[in-house]
């Protein structure tokens, strides 16, 4: 059965804690009740996990069919890993990146990203808010897809 996976990458399990002026207050638990609560309104199918191991987010992805949906914050890796890049290229999966911060506004090196280029979109800079409008996405994107 096709589903809505949510993948966060390192350090994002110190939300809440971790630099507050970027990443906001709402802990990742948080966040992650507010995306399955609008998921549970909609009957969809969510699980989300967080991982510092870039290895196990490659599985992680591997393991997903064309049928499912990745919301992926990659946190740093966003602009180095080249691995999780072709791992979501290579089982086509459609994936939404998200960011607390604007990415786009914040120090150089943070304002490219390697995975964009096989994702559908991109969300950045909204904060906790970002992660409940890409589940709506992706919510929406599921229903449409399986009419």
């Amino acid at each position: 059965m096709a589903r809505i996976w949510v993948f966060h990458g390192p350090n994002l399990n110190l939300l809440g804690l971790r630099e507050p002026e970027h990443y906001g207050t709402r802990t990742l638990a948080e966040i992650n009740q507010d995306m399955l609560g609008t998921a549970h309104q909609k009957g969809i199918n969510v699980e989300c996990r967080q991982t510092n191991h870039e290895g196990d987010l490659i599985d992680w992805i591997q393991d997903l069919t064309p049928d499912d949906f990745l919301i992926l914050n990659p946190g740093a890796w966003t602009h180095t890993s080249y691995a999780i890049r072709d791992a979501i290229g290579g089982v086509k999966v459609p994936t939404l990146e998200v960011h607390l911060s604007n990415i786009h506004a914040r120090e150089a090196f943070r304002a490219n990203s390697v995975i964009a280029p096989v994702c559908i979109g991109q969300i950045s800079g909204l904060g906790a808010e970002g992660y409940v409008l890409a589940m709506r996405y992706a919510i929406d994107y599921q229903l449409r897809r399986n009419k």
